[in-house]
């Protein structure tokens, strides 16, 4: 079975391809909902957290923003949060690939969003990576909710440049076309995946 890593930067369309994928048959793994359970009532991740961060749960589960409060511009208390969260998502991911193992697919997608960043492009056998043209990333980030182009530009500055991304990449979904062309974007990514799984398969003894 491949393990494929799906990544892009902020506002690329990464969740709407992921979603492609699933559509089409193929298991995903999104680490960003896995977090938001783990940060929810009842998840694993809200003691911790708030022992290392007192004062940002409330109603039983972790507020995000008064989380945001204690970690943006503190590498220190980013490093701590991560060391929190990293290793329960990091369980959970594996529960998903020995699942999708013994149903026998012939790949899986992980919906990493800091893939690069990260280092786990290494721990994958093929990349694919979401992009648009700049100018229609920012166009989609300054139409959410509360974001500025200071905001936009700090987020930016924590991830690796998108042309940075394109040239690491085994596959590029450009979403700047309309869902219906991602889509046959996606048909055609998993198509080669389908056949390189294949490949490997009749090569192994």
């Amino acid at each position: 079975m491949l393990v494929v890593g799906l990544t892009g930067s902020i506002a690329m369309g990464k969740t709407e391809t992921a979603r492609m994928f699933a559509q089409l048959g193929y298991p995903v793994f999104d680490a960003d909902a896995v977090v938001h359970r783990l940060y929810d009532r009842g998840g694993a991740a809200v003691p911790l957290i708030e022992r290392a961060f007192p004062g940002t749960v409330a109603d039983g589960k972790v507020d995000r923003s008064k989380l945001a409060d204690q970690v943006t511009g503190d590498a220190e208390a980013l490093a701590r949060l991560e060391s929190i969260v990293h290793p329960l998502v990091r369980r959970e991911q594996q529960v998903f690939l020995e699942s999708a193992r013994k149903e026998q697919h012939a790949f899986v997608v992980l919906d990493i969003p800091l893939l690069f960043e990260t280092g786990r492009d290494k721990e994958v056998d093929a990349v694919v990576v979401v992009s648009a043209p700049e100018d229609v990333q920012k166009d989609r980030v300054l139409d959410r909710p509360g974001m500025t182009p200071e905001k936009f530009a700090a987020i930016l500055a924590r991830q690796t440049p998108d042309s940075e991304k394109r040239r690491r990449a085994d596959f590029v979904v450009d979403t700047s076309r309309g869902l219906e062309a991602a889509f046959e974007q996606v048909r055609a990514i998993a198509d080669q995946l389908e056949s390189r799984g294949e490949h490997d398969a009749r090569d192994r003894p």
